[in-house]
């Protein structure tokens, strides 16, 4: 069992990137995190905004956990390919 957990975490459960460009005046955040839910699956919370603001976000259930971490995974891929860092 113990060897499980020690696999589990090595894929991150939470990425936070910005995007931060002076000259446009943007300061923008984009935070990412898979959280149980209570039927037994998990959710791929996101959270979008302008950094100091509280922001948007939304939720979207997965049926596991592994399934939530390929989403975030992707999508943190997707946001790094525009401009966004850790």
């Amino acid at each position: 069992m113990r060897d499980l957990e020690d696999q589990i975490d090595v894929f991150p459960r939470e990425i936070v990137l910005r995007r931060i460009d002076p000259d446009r005046n943007m300061r923008r955040f984009y935070r990412l995190s898979v959280e149980p839910d209570l039927f037994g699956g998990a959710s791929l919370v996101r959270q979008w905004g302008r950094i100091g603001r509280p922001g948007q976000h939304l939720s979207e259930p997965h049926a596991d956990e592994g399934q939530a971490i390929n989403a975030l995974l992707r999508l943190a891929a997707a946001k790094r390919r525009r401009g966004y860092q850790a």
